[in-house]
């Protein structure tokens, strides 16, 4: 079928695609800020505030139907789900971001993927599916504590908190901090990423949960004296010159940052 467009309509090769990213506050969309910063393309910023139960705005639903954040429109396209933002903006401006998917010689094999490639993969869906949703598993007794209830509530609250943490959380940090400490010492060339040498997208993609663990002193043990690889990579990460003006950022958008 022929293309309807005429040559007046053609974006010029050279023009850049306009990027939005709707920012919600308190989202974790400062990952994709991040990015941004790190891949050098001009963007724009869309921000919203969350309503009086802390959920997103309707406007929200006018860029994506769900209403997410962190959500990226380019040219008007929306692009919602964190990892998916990242491997897309990866993929078209910064493919330094991905490892090289194929060993020499075997090239479309099955099992001929590289070592920082499968890593780079895993921990771009781990981040989200399996260490945020213990994430959230840590923040919901607090929240259930700092709840407002009437004072003869308030201890079956506690006691419900405190059972959760010690039934959900605290074993899930106890698996997950481990884990992690030892795909730092195993990673290829010595790291110091998880992927090897090099940063890629699942470093920043895992920043957020890593950041907001070591934030959370009653419930997560991540310090510098259990886990002193897990903690290098934390401060290897804050180092980033992208990282900081995206911090920079942040504050100038909240006047604050807050990862939790």
């Amino acid at each position: 079928m022929e293309s309807t467009s005429t040559p007046e309509t053609l974006k010029p090769a050279s023009e850049p695609p306009k990027i939005i990213l709707h920012w919600l506050d308190r989202s974790r969309a400062q990952r994709i800020l991040w990015l941004l910063i790190e891949l050098d393309v001009p963007y724009e910023i869309q921000t919203y505030k969350r309503d009086s139960g802390m959920l997103a705005p309707p406007a929200l639903k006018a860029v994506h139907p769900l209403g997410k954040s962190p959500t990226i429109t380019i040219d008007g396209r929306p692009i919602a789900e964190s990892a998916f933002i990242i491997e897309y903006l990866c993929e078209h401006f910064a493919p330094r971001l991905i490892p090289r998917k194929w060993q020499d010689g075997r090239e479309g094999e099955v099992g001929g993927e590289t070592e920082e490639w499968m890593r780079f993969r895993y921990f771009m869906h781990y981040a989200e599916g399996s260490l945020m949703s213990m994430m959230v598993l840590g923040i919901i007794p607090r929240m259930l504590k700092s709840a407002p209830a009437p004072f003869f509530i308030r201890p079956i609250i506690s006691r419900i908190a405190a059972q959760l943490h010690a039934a959900l959380v605290v074993p899930g940090f106890a698996t997950h901090l481990p884990f992690l400490e030892e795909q730092l010492a195993s990673a290829p060339a010595g790291g110091p990423y998880l992927c090897g040498a090099q940063l890629t997208g699942a470093d920043i993609m895992i920043s957020f949960p890593l950041l907001a663990a070591r934030s959370l002193p009653d419930t997560s043990t991540l310090t510098e004296e259990n886990f002193p690889r897990l903690w290098r990579y934390t401060e290897l990460l804050e180092s980033s010159p992208s990282y900081k003006r995206a911090v920079e950022k942040v504050v100038e958008l909240e006047g604050e940052y807050i990862l939790i």
